[in-house]
């Protein structure tokens, strides 16, 4: 058996099948609480991938060492890229409501996503360990890069953090190049600025938080994990890409199609 047996999720006890979404607030701890152990397990997961990244930077890290460090964090990301792109997938399915057995979806997108993947996260992975190492040596007092080097950095992790949740979010729920899905992240960050800088600003308050307090972060890195800031970005980028790329119209389509063929059967 074990904590990836058939976990079946559906839109939740009581909700009508027509009722409208709830919003804002009300809408993050509804999908919290509805699919808290499929986040769980997605979470979980997603830390055991990016076990190889953190062994790999932290020795750079501490060896001080910054072409070890990139290097570490190119192959680690390689390594940790589907299983972020497989937490982005769950979330965004209870975005959608989307019912199923949690392990069964989750198999057939990671095996879906895997390859599409490791560019994103190979890129992801080489961009924060340069940042963690510059900010590593800065609060160490080893580094001092003056005011243009500090406006460079916070750009750089401001940017990063804008274009994450659209990358993987467009990653998993649309099929493109690379570079066209880098683009158009590029583009949604920049177009919707200002929730893009809210979604930035909770990642890098929360990351920043847990590698503060680490080792004593632990327990709770295991319990929450991705799960509070991915559904949270994830609640604001999957509206901006659904306005942009009308997703829950070709989602209702792709649903009918379906079904018409079932029935035709």
């Amino acid at each position: 058996m074990g904590i990836f047996n058939r976990n079946f999720d559906r839109p939740g006890p009581g909700v009508a099948k027509d009722a409208p979404r709830k919003k804002g607030a009300a809408r993050f701890f509804e999908v919290l609480g509805r699919d808290w152990g499929s986040f769980f397990k997605a979470s979980l997961l997603c830390l055991l991938g990016y076990i190889p990244w953190t062994l790999l930077v932290g020795i750079g890290v501490l060896g001080q060492n910054l072409i070890f460090t990139l290097a570490g964090g190119l192959v680690g990301g390689v390594i940790a890229g589907p299983t972020l792109a497989g937490m982005h997938d769950t979330v965004l399915r209870s975005m959608r409501d989307e019912p199923g057995f949690w392990w069964h979806i989750y198999k057939r997108a990671f095996k879906n996503n895997w390859r599409a993947s490791m560019a994103p996260g190979a890129l992801l992975g080489f961009l924060t360990a340069g940042q963690l190492f510059m900010l590593w040596f800065i609060v160490a007092g080893g580094l001092s890069l003056g005011l243009g080097g500090m406006v460079m950095l916070a750009l750089n992790l401001l940017l990063t953090g804008m274009c994450v949740p659209f990358v993987f979010g467009q990653l998993v729920l649309m099929n493109m190049s690379f570079v066209t899905l880098l683009k158009n992240s590029l583009f949604l960050a920049l177009g919707h600025a200002v929730w893009a800088l809210v979604m930035a600003l909770v990642q890098i308050v929360y990351w920043g938080a847990m590698l503060l307090m680490f080792p004593l972060s632990v327990p709770l890195l295991v319990v929450l994990g991705f799960v509070p800031v991915t559904v949270f970005c994830q609640q604001i980028a999957y509206r901006l890409m659904d306005k942009v790329f009308g997703l829950e119209e070709q989602f209702r389509k792709k649903r009918e199609a379906e079904l018409t063929g079932e029935s035709g059967e």
